[in-house]
């Protein structure tokens, strides 16, 4: 079972990572080229070519950090169905109807409770992460400022560490989400 766990993490954060990365990446270029564009067009000498870079670089943290909560919704429908290592996460019906039922097709309106239950508890593992990294860096490095080490990145692993645990959790969290064997 843990092995259907890490294969379900793992299509998980390929999917997450390439696609926010991407999406991130093109609307920082696009920005670049816009003000590119805005300025005139002028001649690309090696400066102006720097400086498309540092822009493309300085939006890129800040796209990327949207990007992550759109893919984060994106890529749980894609979690739900598929039989791996003969288990898979099936979503079901609303539980309070008296007839609970299997949804073959998953669609993003589906997905709108789970995610959130599903995004709260990513939230609290990344929080109980975070509390870790900081009494660790409290007690082996000797920073002046508490959160020096923390950025995008830091956040982002972070992320794919608490979306592990969270697929193990989420059936326990969710009665809406059931593991089967198939």
């Amino acid at each position: 079972m843990s092995r259907f766990y890490l294969l379900v993490w793992a299509g998980w954060a390929l999917r997450l990572t390439l696609s926010s990365i991407s999406l991130a990446l093109i609307l920082a270029s696009f920005i670049s080229m816009y003000l590119y564009i805005a300025q005139g067009m002028p001649p690309l000498i090696q400066e102006l070519q720097e400086a498309l870079i540092d822009i493309t670089l300085f939006w890129f943290p800040i796209i990327w950090s949207l990007t992550l909560l759109l893919f984060l919704f994106r890529t749980l429908k894609f979690v739900f169905n598929k039989p791996i290592n003969n288990y898979k996460l099936q979503l079901l019906s609303c539980p309070k109807e008296e007839k609970v039922e299997v949804i073959e097709d998953v669609g993003f309106g589906d997905l709108v409770q789970v995610w959130r239950k599903w995004f709260m508890l990513i939230i609290w593992l990344v929080g109980a992460q975070m509390i870790i990294a900081l009494i660790f860096s409290y007690i082996l490095n000797s920073y002046i400022a508490v959160f020096d080490w923390f950025n995008i990145y830091v956040l982002y692993g972070f992320v794919l560490v608490a979306g592990y645990f969270s697929f193990m959790i989420l059936n326990s969290r969710c009665k809406r989400v059931r593991l089967v064997k198939c």
